[in-house]
């Protein structure tokens, strides 16, 4: 009953989406793209998405986006951006490429035409992407990211403020280490793990405005 009326001027898209309901003859359903498997019991399973469309902590996001902006990029040869749990088991996007650029240098570029949300945490350079017999890239063959090769040289606090950033950011990103340096989504941060970090901070007796983690994101600048 709560179904909307379709897309706000795209009637092609409403016309692929919104479709009629074989249950209930005048009613109409949603493909959501999500792939289910509908049990003997009346239950549903799900499997996964048809698309290339995944959920990052609670933002949704094409693959294939992400794909085509590590592509566009000259010093990218070949780029495939799939899923891997992060050090704290969350899903976190990983990127594997064939380039002879640094992978932060990658990062920096990504941020110039992607939101933060949508660059990958761990960017792994390969030699040659694992292929399928029927010419696929083999997704289940794909190295697992090193959780911690994210950072940079390792520069130790330099006070009692930074010592305690240090110690709440290696808990809250699941690292053995965090240094001044280091950069917090590049480390597999996001919005939620910052939301945890600034009630560790709280609980403290510090307060952080989350923007000024956005705008500052190493303990350094922060």
């Amino acid at each position: 009953k709560g179904l909307a009326r379709g897309y706000w001027n795209l009637p092609e898209e409403t016309n692929k989406r919104f479709v009629p309901d074989p249950f209930y003859p005048g009613e109409r359903m949603y493909r959501t793209g999500d792939l289910v498997k509908w049990t003997e019991d009346g239950e549903l399973i799900y499997l996964g998405r048809k698309d290339h469309q995944v959920n990052i902590r609670g933002f949704r996001i094409e693959l294939s986006e992400v794909e085509a902006q590590l592509l566009a990029l000259a010093e990218v040869k070949e780029a495939v951006v799939t899923t891997v749990k992060d050090a704290s088991d969350q899903d976190a996007l990983a990127a594997y490429v064939i380039t002879e650029n640094e992978t932060e240098d990658l990062k920096e570029s990504l941020k110039r035409t992607l939101p933060d949300y949508m660059v990958p945490s761990y960017i792994i350079k390969l030699n040659q992407l694992p292929m399928t017999a029927n010419g696929k890239v083999d997704l289940k063959a794909l190295p697992a990211p090193d959780m911690e090769a994210n950072q940079t040289a390792y520069e130790a606090p330099r006070d009692e403020v930074e010592t305690l950033l240090c110690d709440i950011w290696a808990d809250v990103l699941g690292v053995s280490q965090v240094g001044i340096h280091d950069h917090f989504f590049f480390l597999g941060g996001d919005s939620i793990k910052g939301i945890q970090m600034a009630s560790r901070l709280t609980q403290a007796g510090w307060k952080l405005d989350m923007k000024l983690l956005f705008q500052y994101p190493t303990i350094a600048e922060l």
